[in-house]
């Protein structure tokens, strides 16, 4: 558990508790906060919550954490950890409970030797979980007396009160997230148990349980990883064929900083790269991850010297050193300066030092002693460096021949008459039919077209260089005018909104799949930006009369059917399943998937980094079992073969 980080004060009272400002804003600006109102910002409370359990752990107080999802959509929190400080705090002369509850910024980690380190959001966490919630009880095992508090939208509806004896500590949190707040209140289980497993891999030794109680849906895990992150690797890699058997682990310690990098390489093209600090996931970045790839990158090139398999000139890029890495890397640290309310990247220099020493000193030691590792990782990136040279030339080739032709479009792409790129979209249509209707239907101010046809290319089975020029993805590359890989510029999008229109079928979906593929693995920031967005056709056409409606799902063609019938519920309605995207006139589809008025669209998103590396891994690559339990497991979601 956190080695070398558990001589903190061992006494947590009251003293240790600071106060730095009050708690008006949260209800006003909630977004502030936890990111957002959506199911996003609902799942944060749980994780703010947690948290503070972790950082128990963190301090060597806890090691057993359990989350259940009540009926109602409750949440409690479980720890075993010292219990939050029930004595008067000295600043506001109440509970110092109460002070954590209802104070923003008030906490043990601003000083007072409560914690070493901890992840929790600048302290403010268990507060505006209060301040967001409905109703919230506190109950904080401690001293052998069990006491509690009970809150209501931030205001204490019970004051802290002894309400039983015990022989153990820690604390429980139960609360419901208030419905005056946030747009949805229904939590998915799914991403609560990938977030509660990543934090045990991130916490080697550390139990969490997890449990849904809701009736229909009960499910339940209990997640303890004594090999921490070395299993996080394995777990990353498990769909996915190694390059070597063991993953390779390195870690050290300066003063109060530590870190520890596990990593594993496999014979896909892709990079995964994962970095935390103090368990928060840093999806930018920062100081820690810069300090592990320069340090890969030099290690590799410099044995790469020393055994003469690189000559004379040559050198291995960043990128050629980390293909097919699964990587993680974990940096714990007391004062860690993130950049953003969110705390995407890490921002202590010191930490690049840490991380580059470390990976430098011990990979090459481990190289050293393992050379056939060492071997096959720098066959693969020599083997990676010379395609990314052939996919520099096809590059270069392409831009060339756009410059000779005056930077010309696509044949077949209908472009739109505006120019600003903020107010236009582009459908990118399955089959010519289709995008013929799609050319007559759209409203051409702003409406572009681009059809596709014949078998398009999985990227998930080719490198960069198959990719570059290829006849069916050059003009999807070419329309949105911002360039492929290492050169996307999102400033260079000719439009900001980028749907995929196929039909509601395997065949669509397919399609689908293989466009979205090649957007997550060559133009990624074009889905982290909100660019991409799927059409949904209508799955039914009613009719009744000379009345036409359409259903996007069976529950809505029931609901229209009825409503069609009227009240004497004898009128005879006729229900089609609707016909492919292609075999509709230009009307039929402007009015079912075009019109901004009436169409429904999906904005593409991918929360999780790990879960959207493993559905296109497992839809996408070379293994058929994964592939088949996959399908299996989630045929009952896809009512609609949507993605």
């Amino acid at each position: 558990m956190a080695e070398g980080f558990n001589t903190v004060t061992d006494e947590y009272d009251a003293s240790q508790i600071q106060v730095l400002e009050g708690l008006e804003a949260v209800r006003k600006r909630p977004g502030m906060y936890i990111g957002s109102t959506s199911a996003s910002g609902l799942h944060h409370l749980v994780y703010e919550i947690v948290d503070n359990a972790i950082d128990e752990a963190l301090a060597g107080y806890c090691d057993d954490i359990s989350v259940i999802i009540g009926d109602g959509d409750t949440i409690t929190v479980i720890d075993n950890g010292r219990g939050i400080p029930v004595d008067t705090q000295e600043q506001t002369g109440t509970s110092a409970l109460e002070v954590v509850y209802t104070v923003l910024h008030a906490g043990g980690k601003f000083g007072g030797g409560g914690y070493k380190v901890a992840g929790g959001l600048h302290g403010v966490g268990a507060s505006v979980v209060n301040a967001l919630s409905e109703w919230l009880v506190v109950q904080v095992h401690k001293n052998g007396k069990i006491y509690e508090m009970r809150f209501s939208r931030g205001d204490i509806t019970q004051s802290i009160e002894v309400v039983g004896e015990t022989d153990k500590s820690g604390t429980t949190v139960t609360f419901k997230p208030d419905g005056q707040i946030f747009d949805e209140l229904v939590f998915s289980y799914d991403t609560l148990h990938t977030r509660m497993r990543e934090q045990a891999f991130l916490n080697a030794g550390l139990r969490i349980r997890i449990e849904d109680r809701r009736p229909g849906r009960e499910a339940s895990d209990e997640m303890r990883y004594e090999g921490g992150i070395r299993e996080f690797v394995t777990y990353l890699n498990r769909n996915k064929t190694p390059l070597h058997e063991n993953v390779i682990y390195v870690s050290g310690e300066r003063s109060d900083s530590m870190a520890e990098v596990a990593l594993q390489y496999n014979d896909s093209y892709n990079e995964l790269l994962l970095s935390f600090a103090n368990n928060i996931h840093t999806q930018e970045g920062g100081m820690h991850e810069t300090g592990f790839k320069s340090a890969l990158t030099r290690v590799l090139n410099d044995y790469g010297k020393k055994t003469n398999i690189l000559k004379n000139d040559e050198k291995l890029s960043g990128e050629d050193c980390r293909e097919g890495i699964s990587a993680i890397i974990s940096v714990k640290l007391t004062d860690a300066q993130f950049e953003g309310q969110t705390k995407s990247k890490l921002g202590n220099s010191e930490m690049r030092a840490l991380v580059e020493s470390i990976v430098s000193e011990k990979l090459s030691v481990f190289f050293e002693e393992n050379p056939s590792v060492a071997r096959a990782i720098l066959d693969k990136s020599v083997t990676a460096s010379k395609a990314r040279e052939a996919a520099r030339r096809a590059r270069e080739n392409i831009r060339r021949k756009s410059a000779l032709e005056g930077m010309s479009l696509p044949g077949k792409l209908t472009d739109c008459n505006e120019s600003n790129p903020a107010l236009t979209e582009i459908y990118i249509v399955e089959g010519d039919s289709a995008g013929g209707s799609a050319k007559g239907g759209r409203d051409s101010r702003f409406q572009a077209i681009l059809p596709l046809w014949g078998k398009m290319l999985n990227v998930e089975k080719a490198r960069a260089d198959k990719v570059y020029g290829n006849e069916k993805l050059t003009p999807v590359i070419t329309a949105l005018g911002a360039g492929l890989g290492e050169d996307f510029d999102a400033e260079k999008l000719r439009y900001h909104k980028v749907i995929i229109m196929a039909d509601a079928d395997v065949d669509g979906s397919h399609i689908r799949t293989l466009l979205l593929t090649f957007f997550y693995r060559f133009m990624r920031p074009l889905i982290e930006g909100g660019y991409v967005y799927a059409a949904q056709p209508p799955l039914y056409k009613l009719t009744r009369g000379k009345a036409i409606r359409y259903a996007f799902s069976d529950d809505e063609r029931d609901s229209v059917s009825a409503e069609l019938r009227g009240e004497d519920g004898r009128g005879k309605v006729d229900v089609s399943r609707h016909k492919g995207l292609g075999e509709m006139d230009p009307v039929e589809l402007w009015e079912t998937t075009m019109n901004p008025e009436t169409r429904i669209l999906r904005r593409i998103e991918f929360d999780d980094a790990v879960r959207a590396d493993e559905v296109f891994t497992v839809l996408m690559g070379e293994k058929v079992d994964p592939r088949r339990e996959f399908i299996e497991r989630n045929a009952k979601y896809a009512v609609n073969l949507d993605v």
